[in-house]
């Protein structure tokens, strides 16, 4: 645990983002005097980093002795910017530097609370980026929609030359990035003039199920085989759901639907007939745009399953290897083989599927550029009409940093050359990008990127990313959100137990009239 400790709250999360982006080996633990701290060990470890708020003065100090002697190694093993960092530690090493290093700001008397955040934002990135001898991507920008920035610009009438110099001047945003962020934010523009934001809303089913937990997961799923047997009481709540919510949204349009999970194809083919059967006579369907199921893992794709997709009219599907090397997939817990994810592939272009995603993650445990390459490779072979880009986000919740902790911060890592790898080979099958989000720990601090043909688009995905129509979300572990007209939005969540979801189903459905009612 790495102690930064704050004279001021109001600033933890931008600070805690900030440096973890710089340092993402650290278990970073960011003080202030409001801070409940149970652990007194915690309270009293000497900090690696201070701030001292002052009326306009803020400090920003930091210990080289407790950072190297403690964290130099963890730093360097994650292989970025190496030559860098051990010169800049060779210096201070030689020339016996453990006094603080003190990096100074002022702000400006006429800047009112939001323009302080940004203006120290600014302040903190320019001294962290001295300190470590790196530059990030996407510089400050901490948010998980970049892309955002772009397009609110845009729609305003700015040109894409405003949008790069704010996003390079007042963000520190590399060039390729903002090429990238401009590029989205423009194509999105394009594919979500057709969507009711109004009078509209999309439809989420959560379907919490998967044949085993994959190690780097943090969403809501269970081992379909503890649960087979309350499958039936599952899909009689959601059903209940689906009711409540058609009579509350009665009247509105609905434009994209998605089923995701877990993993949807984890249910039965007569289950899963049985679920969308029950979908679309309760809701409207002749507007949707766009009806996606999550198949996702090859483990839980069978023929049949597929044409009861297929018959009952879902647009697009998912087959997502995340890797087509044989190793990872079983140290990260997917029980098929590449093999398998080929054949599912293929068996999903019989029944007769012409809109498939696939979804790959960089940066997973061991795997190097020669690996990713071989993954793009295999993929160019199928040639999928989509395909998702993830960088290795590491979350709490998952196993993943459990296994991270035993095994150390080397064995995941994403560079700017296997992102690049991943682009380049989209673009060779005449993918474009189209939406971009990011998440908290990213391996090498990147983004996820979809990549599409031509009107082969995830429409949904641009929606749940921007947040600019209500997204209406049903089932264990779903939150709904609710986009007002002025922008403002307001959120209601499912609990994420099975069991708790089919108890107390009569409270989740309260909880949406409560939130969507008029």
């Amino acid at each position: 645990m790495q102690i930064l400790k704050s004279n001021k709250a109001q600033y933890e999360y931008d600070i805690h983002a900030l440096v973890k982006a710089f340092y993402p080996a650290w278990e970073l633990k960011v003080l202030t005097p409001e801070s409940v701290v149970k652990d007194r060990r915690i309270r009293e470890t000497a900090p690696v980093m201070e701030l001292e708020f002052g009326e306009r003065e803020v400090k920003f100090i930091i210990y080289p002795d407790v950072l190297y002697a403690g964290q130099h190694n963890a730093i360097n093993d994650i292989g970025l910017h190496n030559s860098e960092r051990e010169d800049k530690y060779a210096q201070d090493k030689s020339a016996n530097v453990n006094t603080p290093h003190v990096y100074t700001w002022c702000s400006t008397e006429q800047v009112d609370a939001f323009g302080y955040k940004d203006e120290f934002k600014r302040f903190l990135y320019t001294a962290l980026q001295e300190e470590a001898g790196i530059t990030l991507p996407w510089g400050n920008l901490t948010g998980i929609r970049p892309t955002k920035i772009a397009m609110t610009m845009l729609e305003k009438g700015e040109s894409e030359q405003d949008v790069a110099a704010f996003l390079r001047e007042k963000h520190f945003v590399s060039e390729e990035k903002i090429a990238l962020g401009i590029e989205i934010a423009e194509r999105e523009r394009e594919i979500l003039s057709r969507i009711h934001y109004e009078n509209g809303y999309s439809l989420y089913i959560g379907i919490p199920f998967c044949p085993t937990t994959c190690l780097y997961c943090s969403f809501t799923s269970y081992p379909i085989s503890v649960w087979r047997e309350r499958v039936a009481d599952y899909l009689t709540a959601l059903e209940q759901e689906m009711e409540a919510v058609a009579q509350i949204q009665q009247g509105k349009i609905l434009d994209t639907v998605y089923i995701g999970g877990g993993t949807p194809t984890a249910l039965s083919a007569d289950e899963l007939d049985r679920l969308i059967t029950r979908l679309k006579s309760t809701f409207d369907f002749s507007t949707v745009q766009e009806f996606t199921v999550e198949a996702g893992r090859a483990d839980s794709i069978t023929e049949d399953k597929l044409r009861v997709l297929r018959r009952h009219g879902v647009t697009r599907i998912s087959v997502n290897p995340q890797t087509m090397k044989q190793e990872t997939l079983k140290l990260i817990g997917r029980q098929h083989t590449v093999e398998q994810v080929i054949d599912a592939f293929r068996l999903a272009r019989k029944v007769g599927f012409d809109n498939i995603n696939m979804d790959i993650i960089l940066g997973l445990p061991g795997e190097t550029k020669e690996d990713v390459e071989g993954t793009i490779g295999v993929i160019q072979g199928l040639m999928p009409d989509s395909l998702t880009v993830h960088s290795l986000a590491v979350k709490r919740a998952s196993g993943l940093h459990k296994w991270i902790e035993e095994n150390g911060v080397t064995a995941y890592n994403n560079t700017e050359e296997t992102m690049r790898i991943a682009a380049a080979g989209a673009r060779a099958m005449g993918m474009e990008p189209y939406y971009l989000y990011r998440q908290k720990n990213m391996s090498g601090n990147f983004e996820n990127v979809g990549y599409s043909v031509k009107d082969k688009y995830g429409i949904y995905n641009i929606l749940i990313m921007e947040e600019m129509q209500t997204i209406v979300a049903l089932g264990a572990g779903s939150i709904t959100k609710r986009v007002d007209p002025d922008g403002r939005i307001e959120r209601c969540e499912n609990v994420k137990e099975v069991a708790q979801y089919i108890e107390r189903i009569d409270e989740m459905i309260e909880r949406k009239k409560q939130l969507l009612g008029d």
